[in-house]
């Protein structure tokens, strides 16, 4: 197998990102954003013959001033044919040959569940943190099987939603509603003191695509002269992910975002998006989130964890 650091094909990578349905942390315009906002990012690309069979894209950080920790989140991504053993090959040569500094500490969080990973292709490596959970939505369902996937409760609400004709819903990739809706984000993060990634990241995702209107999408409803909730989703591939949303207190009581993310669902099953990755649950946490994702009736997957 030939592996490469240098010169690779960005639409080679895209390809192979969106038929294999990648994470957006392994999404070339994921790596572009963050480079442009002064992130240093690694990327390699894994050939068997002419075949690609892998790509894997790190984050990289230093620590303690001298240390290189990178971090290859939700990757790398694997073609399904490539074995066990020839993916304990590749995260070694990763390990050995990844263009950084001498003192280096690589973390892998591959993007499968336990049950499928062969802990045999981490020779020489240890599990150090639990996997993350996300909830996933098959949108090559037809619209009467994901409505008939909901919990009752959930779908009550977005029937109640759905049926109040003073509520005007929108979805659309709006770059103007797209900077509302940040700014509403900015603001409760400041309200909640929590944190996530930067809210520039957005614009900076969006500008990195060919095509911006094909990188994102957003969801928002008016009753009268107000809007009163408002959903994002970034497009990677074949994928979107839910990236923000916000409501207010009428919106809250009004079910905005039932109705919100249902229509989004139809949006993106129009456009081609086979995925919606809703994201992380925590139960713990964030319970009401958790139980807004969980009502979807989607897939819940617990990834496999991270390994140094």
């Amino acid at each position: 197998m030939n592996l490469n650091w240098e010169h690779l094909p960005q639409a080679e990578w895209s390809d192979f990102h969106a038929q294999h349905h990648g994470s957006m942390q392994q999404a070339w315009g994921y790596g572009e954003a963050l480079t442009s906002m002064g992130v240093t990012m690694r990327r390699a690309m894994v050939w068997d013959g002419e075949r690609l069979v892998a790509i894997a894209q790190f984050m990289v950080k230093r620590v303690a001033g001298y240390i290189s920790l990178a971090s290859c989140t939700r990757g790398p991504i694997f073609h399904p044919e490539v074995t066990a053993p020839q993916r304990t090959d590749i995260y070694k040569r990763l390990r050995k040959t990844i263009p950084v500094s001498r003192l280096k500490v690589l973390l892998f969080s591959p993007d499968r569940t336990l049950e499928l990973v062969d802990r045999a292709e981490f020779q020489g490596m240890s599990r150090v943190m639990t996997g993350y959970a996300t909830v996933l939505l098959d949108l090559k369902m037809p619209l009467a099987t994901l409505n008939a996937n909901l919990e009752g409760k959930w779908r009550n609400r977005l029937n109640k939603a759905l049926s109040n004709d003073k509520i005007r819903f929108h979805v659309q990739p709006s770059l103007k509603r797209c900077e509302w809706l940040v700014s509403k984000e900015l603001a409760q993060r400041e309200a909640k003191k929590f944190h996530g990634l930067p809210t520039e990241f957005v614009s900076a995702y969006i500008a990195a695509a060919v095509d911006h209107r094909k990188a994102f999408v957003v969801a928002y409803a008016e009753l009268g002269k107000n809007t009163i909730g408002g959903m994002l989703f970034l497009i990677h591939g074949r994928v979107a992910s839910y990236h923000m949303g916000w409501a207010d207190e009428e919106g809250r009581q009004l079910n905005a975002h039932n109705a919100l993310l249902w229509k989004s669902m139809a949006f993106l099953q129009e456009q081609g998006i086979e995925v919606l990755d809703l994201g992380g649950v925590n139960t713990h946490d964030l319970p009401g989130i958790s139980r807004f994702k969980l009502g979807t009736g989607g897939r819940v997957v617990q990834l496999a964890g991270t390994f140094f």
